[in-house]
């Protein structure tokens, strides 16, 4: 089932609405939401998570509250994908979000895709954007599918991912992801 809106104003937890078992929703927003606030507003009807996230970017704020969630238990675990520009583009950043998670939860690679993976039980969401982990206070979309196959999908590519490459080095690696 899919639903097509555009959201010019309001929350993340009002533009996405009820999640239901094979939807497909689209949103077009204003930037009014951030990533970050769109997965709160999943984890509200999932329940805590298994979370995987792909980014390009991501911001000081955001990276802290996505471990508030993983220390809150709302993450379960959480595995970051992020482009390798990021190390020299925000060293600040990349080096808050190596302290926050620990290396081991983190793989840099070449990338843009914008995607974040959602699993526990009874949920296979998967969120694919135009959005990084950052405030985007522009036209942005994001789509989220509650489907077992996409999921199964993306968490093979993640799987792969975090196979094939390498942790950087950092004084804080070794952490579990949870």
């Amino acid at each position: 089932r899919r639903r097509v809106r555009m959201s010019r104003t309001g929350s993340a937890r009002r533009a996405i609405g009820d999640i239901e078992k094979g939807s497909d929703t689209f949103i077009l927003t204003y930037g009014q939401f951030s990533l970050i606030d769109a997965l709160c507003a999943i984890l509200r009807q999932t329940g805590p998570a298994d979370v995987s996230l792909s980014t390009w970017t991501a911001a000081h704020a955001h990276l802290t509250r996505s471990a508030e969630l993983l220390e809150g238990e709302q993450i379960r675990s959480f595995r970051m994908i992020v482009d390798r520009s990021f190390e020299t583009r925000q060293p600040g950043y990349a080096n808050h979000m190596r302290a926050l998670f620990g290396a081991g939860c983190i793989r840099a690679i070449r990338t843009h895709a914008k995607f974040m993976l959602i699993r526990n039980e009874a949920w296979n969401i998967v969120v694919r954007t135009s959005m990084n982990l950052n405030e985007n206070p522009r036209l942005e979309n994001i789509e989220i599918s509650e489907d077992p196959i996409l999921a199964e999908f993306f968490q093979a590519v993640t799987d792969s991912v975090f196979a094939e490459v390498e942790p950087e080095e950092s004084a804080e690696a070794g952490s579990s992801c949870a």
